[in-house]
């Protein structure tokens, strides 16, 4: 319960910043829709939020937390800093190397990822330009997530999950100033919103950066230096971004793949924004709070409480996986409509969304099982074997993407990306399992089938109930009608999934309400109590 209460903390965090992502995209989409400019920008903010979902969602932690944990329980906290200090200047260093690369090279280097962009020579261009400006929010972004990883391992994990509401509050303000003064000419507007995300990097590292330094765990730039410490984290580091960044990886793949058709780059995106707010909730939440737990109880040689962590993780995002999978299956037209249809989003672009969502739903609980099972090798400093098997992964992503777009196009794409994930999924459970490092144990057994069967229940209530609101939902009604409708379906399944789930016994209202009481904040991840400490 532990665990959970930590992951739910972390979990509600990121529902803020993703439900005000879903304002950041309706506005987006009813200003820029799926037309040309809209192609550019999304490919052009694809990349700086490969980096985000790689680093600020937990792939450089995976290698640099269990090393400062290490540090900080085996040295104490002066020689962990030092580290966190080594590393931050180490990557500060590299990452503007890599930005005056790709700054000088982008045309050249933007063509290998959207090649189908290549044919409009002024939409290459402006993707191109737009891309320039955001880079560098990615030196921004990589230094917050090394901040975020040394408050992560004090146990301090809700700052550290708030601080990405503000690209969303800041582009938002831009879009609700630029509709406010008139200003809705496309390629004004995407610049506009390229320079905000950039300053928006700037105040999510200013944001933590303040906050370590009240709390008193902040490391300072020194000289780069390549000692056992950063070769150490170099070894696992570069493999755990390849593997912790697998999803968002064959994401840009298919970004690239689908430059070639029109609408589909588009298409792809919104649908990839509805997911991710079951992935991001859930699976950030997930491994976020279980990669420090997991370290400290592999560490400690106590195999019980780690294949407890693991299953209870599985359990916890299970439960909140398969319904969102069930939802989107069954009701994805009309959560699309609701969100998007406005503007220069047609009716069109919703049913061709609808369809890209369902693609990507099937492999919904693959993508946040990635998140369960890769902190079993991470915490024990194994990082090649989940990059093995994420480069297996790519690889047949970008070779079924390629095949089954010609004759599915977007969705073919789509398709190819679930697919991969659950041949990763399996491939990390049963090494987990064939190394003795996870069984699933009897609660866990019993668990998953209830919540199969809650899931189902309450789809087929939600599923009935927007073909009985159906004439209210269409576009042709109110915003507020349309909304207030889909809060009450979505507060309707939310409530029948929890009476589901209580009487088939998968969860009892205890355990439910277990996951939002908090103890005391006392401890420190250095700490051996089991008490824990959530920032509020």
């Amino acid at each position: 319960m532990k665990f959970a209460k930590d992951a739910f903390t972390v979990g509600m965090m990121t529902m803020l910043s993703r439900v005000l992502g879903f304002v950041r995209d309706m506005l987006l989409a009813a200003i820029l829709g799926t037309g040309p400019i809209a192609a550019a920008f999304i490919v052009a903010l694809r990349i700086p939020n490969l980096f985000r979902r790689i680093f600020a969602e937990g792939a450089f932690n995976s290698a640099f937390v269990p090393l400062y944990n290490k540090k900080l329980e085996q040295k104490g906290e002066p020689a962990a800093t030092q580290f966190a200090a080594e590393a931050m200047s180490g990557l500060v260093l590299i990452l503007l190397i890599l930005t005056a690369i790709f700054e000088i090279f982008m045309p050249f280097l933007l063509g290998g990822i959207a090649w189908g962009l290549k044919d409009d020579a002024h939409k290459y261009s402006v993707a191109v330009e737009l891309t320039r400006i955001m880079f560098p929010y990615l030196i921004f972004l990589s230094v917050m997530a090394l901040l975020a990883g040394i408050l992560n391992s004090f146990r301090k994990f809700a700052i550290a999950a708030l601080v990405p509401v503000l690209l969303n509050v800041i582009l938002v303000a831009c879009m609700l100033l630029l509709i406010l003064f008139g200003i809705i000419e496309q390629e004004s507007v995407a610049r506009v919103l390229s320079y905000a995300v950039t300053i928006a990097g700037l105040a999510q590292m200013l944001a933590l950066w303040f906050y370590c330094k009240k709390q008193g765990h902040l490391p300072w730039f020194t000289k780069p230096t390549l000692n056992k410490d950063m070769r150490e984290l170099l070894r696992l580091g570069v493999p755990g971004i390849i593997a912790g960044g697998i999803t968002q990886i064959n994401i840009v793949i298919g970004t690239g793949i689908a430059t070639s058709y029109a609408g589909a780059v588009g298409y792809i995106y919104y649908a990839d924004r509805l997911y991710q707010l079951p992935l991001g909730v859930v699976g950030v939440a997930v491994g976020v709070v279980l990669l420090p737990s997991l370290t400290r109880a592999f560490t400690s040689d106590n195999q019980t409480e780690a294949n407890d962590l693991q299953n209870r993780a599985l359990e916890f995002s299970m439960m909140l996986t398969i319904p969102a999978m069930v939802a989107f299956l069954l009701i994805a037209e009309t959560v699309v409509s609701v969100l998007f249809e406005r503007g220069r989003f047609n009716v069109d672009a919703t049913i061709e969304t609808a369809v890209v969502l369902r693609a990507f739903a099937v492999g919904l609980p693959a993508f946040v099982a990635v998140k369960v099972f890769s902190p079993g090798f991470f915490a024990n400093h194994d990082t090649k074997t989940p990059m093995y098997y994420g480069a297996f992964a790519i690889i047949a992503n970008t070779v079924m993407a390629l095949i089954f777009a010609q004759y599915w196009q977007h969705v073919g794409i789509a398709v190819a990306t679930s697919i991969a994930a659950w041949m990763n999924v399996f491939l990390l459970a049963f090494t987990l399992y064939a190394r003795g490092k996870f069984h699933l144990d009897i609660k866990c057994a019993k668990t998953l089938p209830m919540i199969c069967v809650a899931s189902g229940l309450m789809g087929g209530v939600i599923f009935y109930t927007c073909q009985y609101l159906a004439p209210w939902l269409s576009a042709d009604n109110p915003e507020w009608v349309r909304a207030g409708l889909m809060l009450c379906v979505v507060m309707e399944g939310g409530l029948t999934y929890g009476l589901f789930l209580h009487y088939t016994g998968a969860l009892t209202w205890s355990e439910m309400k277990g996951f939002v009481k908090r103890k005391k904040p006392l401890e420190t991840a250095a700490d051996s109590s089991d008490k824990i400490s959530t920032d509020k």
